[in-house]
């Protein structure tokens, strides 16, 4: 089973009880930051709030079949009071449990059902190699996005791909995608960026990043590069289990090679996962 299959059994098992991030990491044997990225990857939503609406779904049926008491459904549900249950409720279904309870008619509402993952054909990658790196400095250009919506990202090597070759300072021929600042919600910075001996003065926009020394695992994505996701859902998922490997939380890094082609998106590029040693 992936990552992601054994947290969501998990969560449908325990519904009812303490569904923190720490809680269900700590069930599926990896740390929250994994759990977080993993999760995000292959559902493109945050973890908490999928949690949230499964229980608020399992709470307005239990209300729409009579549940003659709304705060133990409320207490059940993960919230404290019921003024608290009731403000999500209704945010999450434009009604409040009384008017559900009374409706009998959960039907009527978006409700969110279990979510299943099925089984597919993964990305053919071959197990990883490991590296040392020592600190290193990333130089270029900063976007923040929602772990739900990250179309963003090649209109962003768009405008950056024309200040390669007039980056000062710029250490060698290679390009890095870093994935850094990831929140428990699965939200992070992404940076089409260089390395550098020492960060230049201009652009002033550009981020500056000083990546600490680490581990890796980094695998090869050989594919077009529109399916890079799927790589990355991969490792997050079962690759790094696979190759008994535990993630660390440092960022996460794409290496563009003088054999990638920006303008074909052929060549293939290398997945640089943090581990611990």
């Amino acid at each position: 089973m992936s990552v992601i299959s054994k947290a969501l059994w998990y969560i449908e098992s325990h519904l009812t009880d303490d569904l923190s991030l720490e809680a269900i990491a700590s069930s599926v044997g990896v740390s929250r930051f994994h759990l977080s990225r993993a999760f995000g990857v292959a559902t493109g939503r945050p973890l908490a709030e999928y949690v949230r609406m499964r229980r608020l779904s399992e709470a307005a049926k239990r209300l729409a079949d009579g549940a003659p008491d709304i705060l133990h459904v409320a207490l059940e549900a993960g919230y404290g009071s019921h003024e608290a249950f009731t403000r999500a409720f209704r945010q999450q279904f434009g009604a409040t449990p009384e008017h559900v309870r009374a409706q009998a008619a959960p039907t009527t509402l978006q409700m969110q059902e279990p979510i299943r993952m099925e089984p597919k054909t993964l990305p053919a990658i071959a197990p990883p190699r490991l590296i040392q790196r020592d600190a290193f400095l990333i130089f270029g250009l900063s976007h923040h996005y929602n772990c739900k919506d990250k179309s963003g990202i090649p209109a962003q090597w768009l405008q950056f791909v024309p200040h390669l070759g007039h980056i000062q300072n710029h250490v060698d021929r290679v390009a890095y995608g870093v994935i850094s600042n990831v929140d428990d919600a699965g939200n992070f910075d992404y940076i089409c960026g260089v390395e550098v001996a020492e960060f230049p003065s201009q652009p002033a926009e550009f981020t500056r990043l000083r990546i600490a020394p680490q581990t890796y695992a980094v695998y090869r994505h050989a594919d077009h590069i529109s399916s890079i996701g799927a790589s990355w859902n991969y490792i997050w998922n079962q690759g790094l289990i696979e190759a008994g490997h535990k993630a660390g939380d440092g960022p996460a890094l794409e290496r563009y090679g003088e054999e990638f082609d920006g303008r074909t998106g052929l060549g293939g590029c290398e997945l640089w996962v943090p581990v611990k040693g």
